[in-house]
């Protein structure tokens, strides 16, 4: 495996309010997708005269993939912070806003090996260098194949324990390469050009690595925690 150097990416941020549009429809996610469902869409109070409801809060940031595509042109390396929204109670590990990373290459003879390396480097530098790292197959509408990431269990070093649900692995996050289909909406030729796209929960990264146990800390304004980092 090999990984993409991404220094000198463009870091993209994009709307908080999307069309309906970016957030699904050019992702692969049509109004009758299942997908939907788990996304808990918080939807505009915005209303077409023919009834449609095109606006919302996004809830992830892979809208972006597409944005950056319609006006960055090959080789793309970019990364896309920001804030996202769900609809769902506050608890320890859940809160309606929260922040997500995106990232996106787009260039020619780009391949699966060439995101599994670039993630390995990830999870390598963030957690150690003998942290390994597990690729498992996984669905998402706008890769294919889509791929999810563990990491070895922190706790257990992969013996298993109740924090990995005795598998003594930890997922943290999603990927794959990028669907000809979402190239082709983003003003690419799938037949030239391919790539690979990769989205985690920023807040859910460093709990793994500091043993954080409530992600409402992040959002408390108690400085004897924020100080610490």
């Amino acid at each position: 495996m090999r990984y993409i150097c991404l220094y000198g990416l463009s870091s993209n941020k994009g709307p908080e309010v999307e069309w309906d549009y970016y957030n699904f429809e050019g992702l692969n996610i049509p109004e009758e997708h299942p997908a939907r469902d788990t996304m808990a869409t918080l939807w505009m109070d915005f209303v077409t005269d023919s009834g449609e409801r095109p606006m919302l809060l996004r809830t992830h940031t892979s809208p972006m993939e597409i944005r950056v595509m319609e006006r960055i042109r090959a080789p793309l390396r970019a990364v896309m912070p920001g804030k996202v929204y769900r609809y769902e109670a506050s608890d320890a590990t859940h809160v309606p806003m929260f922040y997500q990373i995106e990232g996106l290459v787009v260039d020619k003879g780009v391949t699966m090996a060439d995101l599994k390396g670039t993630l390995y480097e990830f999870a390598r530098r963030f957690f150690g260098e003998d942290r390994k790292v597990r690729f498992r197959c996984d669905y998402f509408p706008f890769v294919e194949p889509g791929v999810e990431m563990a990491i070895e269990c922190l706790v257990c070093g992969g013996a298993g324990c109740r924090l990995c649900g005795n598998t003594g692995w930890i997922e943290i996050l999603g990927a794959g390469m990028s669907h000809p289909q979402v190239l082709r909406r983003g003003g690419f030729d799938p037949e030239v050009y391919n790539g690979f796209a990769f989205g985690m929960g920023i807040e859910r990264i460093p709990m793994l690595r500091y043993g954080i146990d409530d992600i409402r800390l992040f959002y408390s304004s108690d400085l004897r925690f924020l100080r610490q980092f």
